[in-house]
């Protein structure tokens, strides 16, 4: 499977971005989807992830009410929609897809496959 995230850039506290990772390589639509992020000097940490169906998601309480997670299987793609963006969410974000599993998982040894990241920093 691979991964190919989008979408990252520099945003003003409080704008929006929306990050978009296609899938290729393997049975996108029969397994969940997750979306991590990594910080300078920080270890990588769940943000959300979405069910193979897209009717269950989980995130993290850091970014829930701000973020959508969303999924199209008829493209391949998994989305993440970041509204009321802080400087805290500067980060780079990864795309992860689990070898198999349709619900939804928060810990990255629960995926096997990583995008290359997409850079998303937010100016205070």
């Amino acid at each position: 499977v691979q991964l190919q995230a989008s979408g990252g850039g520099l945003v003003q506290a409080g704008g929006s971005l929306k990050l978009s990772c296609a899938a290729s390589g393997g049975t996108f639509s029969s397994v969940a989807m997750g979306w991590f992020r990594q910080a300078p000097g920080r270890e990588r940490e769940f943000v959300a992830s979405i069910s193979w169906s897209g009717g269950s998601t989980l995130y993290a309480d850091s970014v829930k009410g701000r973020f959508t997670i969303s999924r199209d299987n008829a493209k391949n793609t998994v989305y993440l929609l970041m509204n009321s963006l802080k400087p805290e969410d500067t980060a780079v974000y990864y795309c992860a897809a689990p070898p198999s599993g349709i619900g939804v998982r928060r810990f990255s040894f629960e995926y096997d496959y990583w995008g290359q990241g997409t850079q998303v920093t937010v100016s205070s």
